[in-house]
């Protein structure tokens, strides 16, 4: 199951923040050796200098988003999730809006992601509406995860969603599941048209 690759995440909304540089270079770290890359292999890969790329694992320096963007294309880093952010505010009352068909388009081979109410920063949950295009699991590379808990509805369509620790569920539309997003996940088309669903993701 696929990680939703970086250069298909498009161009960031202005004043949004990157995550934490202690969990965001832990998730570089980590995605480079998955994929067996040297500091330097990696670097290259993005265009950036080796010393660069080991202060950002390091928590040493704050990337510009456009190292973050050269960096997910590299490690084919999991998306919608890394700009969920877990801090804290004291703001009450807050508000944002998407009208139909404006959210921010992230597509890759097998996902074609509709970020919802992206003007926000320091948000818990992220919510985007999905179409899946993938129709067999063979399609994926690797399983989905990341910390936190995650809805799905399941909009038009058919669907299975696989999981690591369960049986593959079918499902259609009007059903929903929640899951720990921990878990290795990924969502495939079993209907003749692209399946829609809309997920929530909750950082924890």
């Amino acid at each position: 199951m696929e990680p939703v690759q970086a250069e298909e995440i498009g161009p960031l909304v202005e004043g949004m923040e990157a995550p934490d540089g202690e969990v965001l270079g832990r998730m570089i770290r980590e995605a480079r050796k998955e994929k067996g890359l040297t500091l330097e292999e990696a670097a290259k890969s993005a265009a950036i200098g080796r010393s660069t790329l080991s202060k950002i694992e390091n928590n040493q320096t704050k990337p510009s988003f456009e190292i973050i963007r050269r960096l997910m294309q590299t490690l084919e880093l999991e998306t919608p999730q890394l700009f969920v952010q877990s801090a804290k505010s004291d703001i009450s009352g807050r508000r944002d809006f998407t009208r139909l068909g404006q959210g921010e388009h992230q597509e890759t081979r097998t996902y074609d992601h509709e970020l919802l109410c992206t003007e926000l920063t320091s948000k818990q949950m992220l919510p985007y509406i999905s179409t899946i295009k993938a129709r067999d699991v063979s399609e994926f590379d690797t399983w989905v995860r990341h910390r936190g808990e995650e809805f799905m509805y399941v909009i038009s369509g058919e669907v299975t969603l696989y999981t690591e620790h369960y049986r593959p569920l079918p499902m259609r539309a009007g059903d929903s599941v929640y899951y720990d997003s921990g878990m290795g996940h990924g969502c495939v088309s079993t209907s003749e048209e692209d399946a829609k669903v809309l997920w929530v993701s909750l950082q924890l």
